[in-house]
């Protein structure tokens, strides 16, 4: 497993520091890097994407055109690229109005712009060190060790002079997230009649992962906590599932999945549901597709009424979340807001920390 060996968020980092989860030095910043999954453009980048995505992973040649269909049917074009552009259209003027004048540079992990390419631009401008946010609240391999893997991969191609990169510590419960999902829920509850709201239960979904995944980080646990916290503001009782599983049928998943629980909560009478994608930062492919179409035809078919709430997007107290985070780390031994039982998540990463297992 390649270990990044200049990051301050890599293994190296994590030995060099003993048993500190912290790097409570005030750094200083040429630029911040957005990190995504990245998608296709149009028709003729479905499946170099989708091959891309799945690569070493042995996903069946019959869900890869099961899923291409899913972007053909949105012409080819994926909306998360257009989606974290506007992040960054958000975040600009959020970062001046708190006096951080830094150029943002966005690369994706699975399509153009690619990271190597993005890094050599970075190192072409003159960007010594940047800070990167990654599009992911939680913690696990491909939503966190990966990306550190792909910067390292970069640095490697780059060799000498490539940009130094920190990243951004997980922040599924910081009070900014939360906040953004609990207006986010509380909109699509105000979609509800009165007594449809009131007997209605929120369901928030998350990407399904390898069980085995799973295991080595805490994913579940936080996607369990954020979804509490949000529950907690609305004032709701809330179910956790799953959505989006791509790999082979005999690998176990985390579960239960969005359909089989929508028949089961329906068996026991539940009539409303908001269905909340907590486990996404937008409204992208998966998202309107999972969701938007086969949850809420299932939903039909059952005589249920489903009300999908929207990602935080660029949600005011999420895009003032992304700033707070980043003053964190140009900050000498900062506040690190959390709430919850479990407190901020390490900047540090352990070195067992979301391994790979497959």
């Amino acid at each position: 497993m390649p270990l990044c060996l200049r990051c301050r968020m890599t293994v190296r980092g994590a030995l060099n520091a003993g048993t500190a989860r912290f790097d409570d030095a005030a750094r200083e910043y040429d630029a911040i890097l957005v990190m995504s999954f990245g998608g296709p453009e149009g028709l003729d980048d479905v499946m170099p994407f989708l091959e891309n995505v799945t690569r070493g992973r042995n996903v069946p040649r019959e869900r890869l055109l099961s899923v291409a269909k899913h972007y053909e049917a949105l012409g080819g074009r994926s909306p998360i690229n257009a989606q974290n552009r506007a992040l960054i259209e958000a975040l600009l003027p959020e970062l001046t109005r708190h006096g951080i004048e830094l150029p943002i540079y966005y690369a994706t992990r699975n399509w153009h712009p690619l990271v190597t390419d993005v890094m050599r631009q970075m190192n072409a401008d003159g960007v010594g060190r940047a800070l990167a946010f990654v599009t992911s609240a939680f913690s696990c391999y491909s939503g966190c060790r990966q990306y550190r893997e792909n910067i390292t991969e970069a640095i490697d191609q780059l060799g000498a002079g490539a940009p130094e990169i920190d990243k951004i510590r997980v922040f599924y419960n910081h009070p900014g997230f939360i906040a953004a999902n609990a207006n986010r829920v509380r909109d699509a509850l105000a979609c509800l009649s009165p007594a449809d709201r009131t007997a209605a239960r929120v369901v928030f979904t998350a990407h399904s992962i390898p069980a085995a995944m799973a295991r080595t980080s805490a994913y579940e646990s936080q996607l369990g906590e954020a979804s509490r916290l949000v529950a907690e503001q609305v004032g709701h009782p809330f179910d956790l599932v799953y959505q989006s599983r791509s790999g082979p049928p005999r690998v176990p998943w985390l579960g239960p999945d969005i359909l089989d629980h929508l028949r089961d909560v329906n068996a026991r009478g539940v009539r409303s549901v908001v269905v909340h994608p907590i486990g996404f930062l937008s409204d992208h492919v998966e998202v309107i597709w999972d969701l938007d179409q086969e949850a809420a035809e299932l939903a039909k078919e059952l005589g249920m009424r489903l009300v999908r709430s929207a990602s935080v997007g660029t949600a005011p107290e999420f895009v003032a979340m992304i700033r707070e985070l980043i003053e964190e780390r140009m900050t000498g031994t900062p506040a690190r807001r959390a709430v919850g039982r479990f407190g901020p998540s390490h900047d540090v990463c352990p070195v067992g920390c979301c391994v790979r297992t497959a």
